[in-house]
């Protein structure tokens, strides 16, 4: 077998036919695209792309197995540290994370190790019916918040040390960003749902409508029903607005709204009737993944102009090299260096256009971006019917406004113990987007093992002092 330079291809939707349909853009590897690309694996000695993984899956090992076919063995070892590959493999940034530490990458491409990932989790999901079984319980009890990726992970880990674990979900499918905020043709929701079917089997209680903070609080959950800890993985559903005027107009989303009513609510299925404005111009303000994903979804909602509105140019931009590429080849126009200054309205409450203003690059700002500003009397308008805010989120302040002792920073996140996730009330910990602000899933995942592992170690050491104390 030739061993390539560059990655096989993934083989996708054509776009002029995707941009009209939600169905899966990349169709994934065949058995032998994934073998040839396995084959590409170095096997280095000291690993490098495994410390680029967040939840330190042993990348080498199991790709080695795939190289050899051996599906069922890659899969074990995925799953040793990763509770969710089918969703790691397609949403994961690898080409900041894993691929970027690729010795591959020297001369050539890095391994495809996300599509490898994704390529053994989907063989896995479609030739094996096992169900995983139920541990036996340790007579401890874990309330977990939320049902994100932070809080399925931990959930997990610590279902299977043996802990009683419910999930309380606020919204009535569980999931959290991986059902509400990623759009079907990113991330079908039937993976969404095996993933979790796999925690229910093992034994994990979800309780969905359950608004923690309004429903039940942190301290009736510890006194009154008895749990011993608690995990927060509420992430970071509270959007942003520029504070401009015109934000208040119909027309005028967040893109959690837009995307939570297209996902979670099933706007883009005739048989569902949920409420979206049928817009023939869209102009969606941001540059990362969020913002790709609303404009992709617009345009799949029969848009037939779709503009990307973002202050600095595309090198700065955050989102996924991978989701730019796709937006532009479905069509989606880019208007960088540009920032809004004003929604307009068409004085029956109703957006008809936006205007902004043009932007240069100065000096690095605190996050290390050339900041953006201004270019005097570069004033221009477009015409749009729908705007749509993607300018990032924070984390809700229901839960830490009304809990004692639970502290949170200026921004509105919890506070950690880094090594541990603890917050500041004893026995509550956290982590996810609740804890950094908007980051990635695979961050989150490994957010919720540490969490859990540290979860793990507190009550087995509040056991053993108990013990030793009624021992005395």
């Amino acid at each position: 077998m030739t061993v390539m330079s560059q990655k096989v291809k993934m083989p996708e939707q054509v776009p002029n036919v995707r941009n009209q349909n939600f169905e899966e853009v990349t169709m994934g590897y065949t058995t032998e695209m994934a073998m040839q690309e396995a084959a590409r694996c170095l096997n280095c000695k000291h690993k490098p792309c495994v410390k680029g993984c967040p939840v330190c899956v042993k990348i080498p090992d199991f790709i080695s197995n795939v190289a050899k076919g051996d599906f069922m063995a890659a899969y074990e070892i995925i799953t040793s540290t990763n509770t969710l590959p089918a969703i790691c493999g397609r949403v994961c940034p690898q080409e900041n994370q894993c691929e970027s530490k690729c010795v591959r990458a020297i001369k050539g491409e890095a391994v495809a190790i996300g599509r490898l990932e994704r390529f053994v989790a989907d063989w896995y999901m479609k030739n094996c019916s096992k169900t995983p079984e139920k541990p036996v319980l340790n007579g401890k009890k874990v309330a977990v918040i939320g049902s994100g990726p932070s809080s399925l992970v931990c959930a997990g880990d610590l279902a299977k040390e043996g802990y009683a674990i419910t999930i309380f979900e606020a919204l009535h499918t569980a999931g959290g960003v991986l059902v509400y905020g990623i759009p079907e043709f990113r991330l079908p929701k039937s993976i969404v749902k095996k993933e979790i079917d796999k925690l229910t089997a093992m034994g994990v209680k979800i309780m969905t409508n359950m608004v923690i903070g309004k429903v039940l609080s942190i301290d009736e959950m510890m006194n009154r029903m008895g749990f011993d800890a608690v995990f927060i993985g509420t992430g970071a559903g509270l959007p942003s607005f520029m504070g401009i005027s015109g934000e208040a107009l119909s027309g005028v989303y967040s893109a959690n709204e837009y995307l939570t009513r297209i996902n979670l609510m099933k706007a883009y299925m005739p048989n569902y009737d949920t409420p979206l404005r049928k817009s023939n111009a869209v102009a969606v303000i941001g540059g990362g993944n969020v913002a790709m994903d609303a404009a992709r979804c617009a345009k799949r909602m029969g848009a037939e102009k779709v503009y990307i509105i973002y202050r600095r140019s595309e090198k700065e931009m955050p989102a996924r090299l991978e989701e730019i590429h796709h937006a532009k080849e479905e069509g989606i126009e880019f208007h960088l260096l540009c920032n809004p200054i004003k929604i307009l309205g068409d004085g029956n409450g109703q957006v008809c256009g936006m205007e902004y203003v043009k932007m240069k690059l100065d000096e690095p700002d605190i996050s290390g971006r050339r900041r953006a500003v201004p270019i005097e009397n570069s004033n221009s308008t477009i015409d749009v019917d729908t705007v749509i805010m993607a300018i990032g989120t924070s984390a809700n302040p229901l839960l830490y406004n009304i809990t004692k002792g639970l502290k949170a920073n200026a921004k509105g996140c919890l506070i950690v113990n880094e090594q541990t996730n603890q917050t500041s009330k004893r026995g509550v910990y956290a982590g996810g987007d609740a804890v950094t602000g908007a980051a990635t899933v695979i961050l989150a995942m490994g957010a919720g093992k540490k969490a859990a592992k540290a979860i793990d170690n507190y009550l087995k050491n509040r056991d053993e002092k108990e013990n030793a104390s009624k021992d005395f």
